[in-house]
């Protein structure tokens, strides 16, 4: 079963598990919505595996039970994924947690399942790039957990943080199923839906392209990671039978100015890519007024400071390569043009 399976990471998952030959029971909000679902459809039609589309709802308690009936690996994909938000706790903590809550409720009711691979973030591990290179060795590890995010700042990746902490929870009170969590960082990479477009991710290189940025990106520092590599990683997690813990899935230390860069060679002709780095002072002076998000302390915490993690648990026992960022950049920035949202 994969939860949230019309989304960014689930939908180059439940490709995976199609080629592989694999009955994919397809846990979706709207399962007659051909816009969210099409996608899928086209897959399973050119794979020898086979899609079964069930209703269910994060906020809905035993939603998930008939999607799960007969399955012994569960993919727990759903989760908000947005910084814009009116109200945190109703928008992002809530839906995160109890959606994880419900999940695995229906786990606990459901005796065929054996693991389950959830989708948490790097975002439950750290706030801002200064407590990546702040933690032991100077990176992050699957050891640490995010200490720094609150209800009034990066609510975002407390809802991640406490989500992950609820599932580990329940998971140890029981010896049915063992639990598998992904830790991605920023992931980009061409969507097989191409609506997908318009999501979180994308909104920085629609930034890159349209101008906004021409004068220049802040290097601020983030881990970057290919969409196929995630949905792959996601996927060894969940037959390998040694995988345990928690899985780091970042392949690139970069910041957003080293990322405007590596478009240039294919696109920098006909977009005004940004070219320098826009000092920090100047943030400071006009980010607050720009972008709510870009307070003083984000950048404080964020612009010119380095982003560091330990990747070697994942490309050790899941044995994970992951492709060049430059690949995954003109990937995405490809699809961007071709669906008119640049």
């Amino acid at each position: 079963m994969v939860s949230g399976a019309t989304g960014y990471v689930a939908g180059w998952l439940v490709k995976k598990l199609l080629e592989e030959g694999i009955t994919v029971h397809a846990a979706v909000r709207s399962p007659d919505n051909k816009e969210k679902t099409g996608h899928l459809d086209l897959m399973a039609g050119e794979t020898p595996g086979m899609i079964k589309y069930f209703k269910a709802d994060l906020l809905s308690s035993g939603s998930y039970k008939d999607a799960m009936k007969g399955c012994e690996l569960v993919f727990h994909t759903a989760s908000p994924f947005t910084t814009h938000v009116d109200d945190p706790q109703k928008e992002l903590i809530e839906p995160a947690v109890k959606g994880t809550i419900n999940v695995l409720e229906c786990v606990n009711n459901t005796p065929s399942v054996k693991r389950v691979v959830l989708t948490s973030s790097c975002a439950a591990i750290y706030t801002d790039a200064i407590d990546t290179i702040n933690a032991p060795g100077g990176r992050i590890t699957e050891d640490v957990w995010n200490t720094t995010a609150s209800i009034d700042y990066q609510p975002y990746s407390l809802s991640k943080t406490l989500a992950e902490k609820k599932a580990w929870e329940i998971a140890g009170a029981q010896n049915q199923w063992d639990l598998v969590v992904i830790n991605p960082s920023l992931v980009l990479g061409p969507p097989l839906n191409p609506k997908s477009t318009t999501s979180e991710s994308f909104s920085i290189l629609k930034q890159f392209g349209d101008g906004t940025m021409k004068w220049g990106a802040p290097k601020m520092g983030v881990g970057l990671v290919d969409v196929r590599d995630v949905a792959e990683a996601h996927f060894r997690a969940g037959f390998m039978p040694a995988s345990n813990g928690r899985y780091i899935t970042a392949a690139h230390s970069t910041d957003f100015l080293e990322m405007a860069k590596a478009l240039h060679k294919k696109f920098g002709e006909n977009y005004p890519l940004p070219k320098k780095a826009i000092p920090k002072w100047l943030l400071m002076l006009v980010g607050p007024m720009v972008n709510p998000l870009f307070s003083r302390k984000f950048i404080k915490n964020n612009i010119n400071v380095p982003w560091r993690a330990d990747n070697s648990k994942v490309k050790k026992e899941l044995n994970m390569d992951f492709r060049p960022m430059v690949e995954t950049l003109n990937d995405s920035f490809r699809v961007m043009v071709a669906e008119g949202a640049i």
